[in-house]
């Protein structure tokens, strides 16, 4: 594989990590209920399980994943699930608006494992996630020439980009904080994000 190649995978790569998906969401909704810390948490969760799936990917496992009916069904409709119960999460969230008690800031602080639970399972449920990897890899593969390093390298770049994308976007959200603090402004953020989740869950229920 030449560095022309790698560029322009890299390239992809990163029109399609900005692009608005599930895992930007949980990142948004991790971030406005438990802050920078919160947001880096899930974050984590995420990296962790694009990781995975990405060396599922390059070890011909993932083939036999999205090959196998009612293993690629399972983890489909598990997606669809959490993916829906986060949406319900925030909306209630944004029902309720009550922003401003000091237990909401303590379990924030307590509840590491919950946020990076949150990360990792909207994404390594997400079968979406790793058809992405064995569609796109294997265009940037030559036949009999690439080795097991490079497409190891290019599943992994996917998921670097991903990481630096989201916490990018975990900066943005603290940089305006004290804006997003405001209880109309939380309310509807929290309503837009949980929609959203339930958008993409209800996307991932419709496809084939």
């Amino acid at each position: 594989m030449t560095w022309g190649v790698y560029g322009g995978f890299l390239a992809m790569m990163v029109v399609l990590a900005v692009a608005p998906g599930p895992d930007s969401m949980v990142v948004l909704k991790n971030a406005l209920s438990g802050g920078a810390r919160g947001g880096a948490w899930a974050c984590a969760g995420i990296a962790v399980a694009n990781f995975l799936q990405g060396t599922l990917a390059a070890l011909g496992l993932g083939a036999v994943i999205t090959n196998s009916r009612p293993i690629f069904e399972t983890v489909k409709w598990l997606g669809v699930a959490y993916l829906c119960y986060l949406g319900f999460q925030a909306l209630r969230g944004a029902w309720r608006g009550d922003y401003q008690s000091l237990a909401e800031a303590k379990r924030a602080r307590q509840s590491a494992f919950r946020r990076w639970r949150e990360g990792f399972l909207s994404n390594v449920t997400n079968p979406k996630v790793l058809v992405l990897y064995l569609s796109v890899l294997p265009q940037f593969l030559t036949p009999g020439v690439t080795t097991t390093g490079d497409a190891l390298l290019l599943a992994y770049t996917v998921a670097a980009v991903g990481a630096v994308w989201q916490v990018l976007l975990l900066l943005l959200v603290h940089r305006v904080r004290g804006w997003l603090e405001r209880r109309r402004v939380r309310r509807t953020l929290d309503g837009v994000t949980g929609t959203v989740l339930i958008g993409f869950g209800a996307a991932l229920a419709l496809e084939g």
